[in-house]
C-alpha cells in the first residue's frame, strides 16, 4: 500500500525526475548518471569513480507498475 502510495505515477515521471536531479550535481567528469532498473521498477540516480568500486546510489525514482 505504501509503495502505491508513494511511487510516481509512469516511469516517464521517474526518469524526468531523475534526470532533473542529475542535472543540479556538477557533472564534469561524468561520474554521475541515472539507470533504469527494470526488476525494481525505479530510476536510480548514482554516482560512479574511477575505481573499481561499486557505483553509490544517491536517490532512487520508484514508479507504479501495474
Amino acid at each position: 500500500m505504501i509503495y502505491f502510495l508513494t511511487g510516481y505515477d509512469s516511469a516517464f515521471e521517474a526518469d524526468q525526475n531523475c534526470h532533473s536531479y542529475l542535472s543540479s550535481y556538477d557533472n564534469k567528469s561524468g561520474n554521475y548518471g541515472c539507470d533504469h532498473d527494470t526488476e525494481t521498477h525505479q530510476w536510480i540516480l548514482y554516482e560512479s569513480n574511477d575505481r573499481e568500486e561499486p557505483a553509490k546510489i544517491i536517490k532512487k525514482f520508484r514508479y507504479k507498475f501495474l
